[in-house]
């Protein structure tokens, strides 16, 4: 008797739920390929940005040490170059000090550097010479430079404790020996209390006086005389005798003193108050 043999069985349906059970393999994803031309991201920008950072850094400091480097070497070569040093020097304006003293005390004799000139400098050495009330200097590179000198205005005469005549200015300077027949009224210092010169400080008011003395009358006046207590009087070449007191209100003053002179007969030795403007009061000479 034969032996059926089994149906046979199909095995898609295990292939299948075998396949089902694989894990289907991806493709890697493709990477678009960078272009050159388009930004990177944030992250990758800021960190170029901090590996660039120190390298530029580098670079400028090393710029600006050759910078100055180069500076200071050239600064030290033109220093040293005769070109570049005082060579010609032109002086205006000094008549009563001289030309020589003048480029001495300046220091401009000694050929200074250009690059070292001081006008301020310049001008305070200069202002130890008795004339000198103040300095200014030009440069005209690459070696000349011109210096002008404003001298002191005298506005009177008087003598020192030696009893030699100088002129004085409106701050009661001394600023040299004058001549005996200088054109200028002479001040005189009553009972002064020091044998020092006295017009720059307890006598200051009659080198004041001096200065401002008008037209109309400036040359009659002769002396102008002060004493301890700053009370001023004009003594004129009449000679007669104006009283001003206290050395203020001078316009007013002078402008009353003008009228009397215009206007009155004075007579030798007459004395007249004029402390107060337009109250005058005249007096005859004192008694001898």
């Amino acid at each position: 008797m034969s032996k059926r043999r089994a149906p046979l069985r199909s095995t898609a349906p295990r292939a299948r739920r075998r396949a089902s059970k694989v894990t289907p393999l991806r493709s890697p994803p493709t990477r678009a390929p960078v272009d050159a031309g388009r930004e990177q991201s944030p992250t990758v920008g800021k960190n170029k940005k901090k590996i660039r950072r120190p390298h530029r850094m580098t670079k400028v400091l090393i710029v600006s040490g050759l910078v100055v480097t180069t500076i200071g070497v050239g600064g030290a070569w033109a220093l040293r170059q005769p070109f570049l040093r005082v060579q010609h020097v032109t002086v205006l304006g000094a008549r009563h000090e001289s030309i020589t003293e003048v480029l001495q005390v300046s220091g401009l004799e000694a050929h200074p550097s250009m690059f070292a000139l001081s006008s301020n400098a310049i001008e305070r050495r200069l202002l130890v010479l008795p004339w000198v009330q103040r300095a200014t200097l030009s440069e005209h590179w690459p070696n000349s430079v011109t210096l002008t000198v404003h001298e002191a205005t005298p506005v009177a005469v008087a003598f020192n404790s030696k009893h030699q005549l100088q002129y004085v200015d409106a701050q009661g300077r001394d600023l040299g020996p004058a001549p005996l027949h200088a054109n200028y009224p002479t001040l005189i210092y009553e009972h002064p209390l020091s044998a020092a010169w006295p017009f720059e400080h307890a006598g200051i008011g009659a080198a004041l006086v001096a200065a401002q003395l008008p037209r109309a009358f400036a040359a009659q006046v002769s002396q102008v005389v002060v004493d301890a207590k700053g009370v001023v009087q004009l003594k004129m070449t009449t000679p007669v005798t104006f009283v001003l007191g206290q050395p203020v209100e001078l316009k007013d003053k002078f402008v009353s003193i003008a009228s009397v002179i215009a206007h009155s007969t004075l007579g030798p030795g007459d004395v007249v108050d004029a402390s107060v403007p337009g109250e005058l009061a005249v007096t005859g000479p004192p008694p001898s």
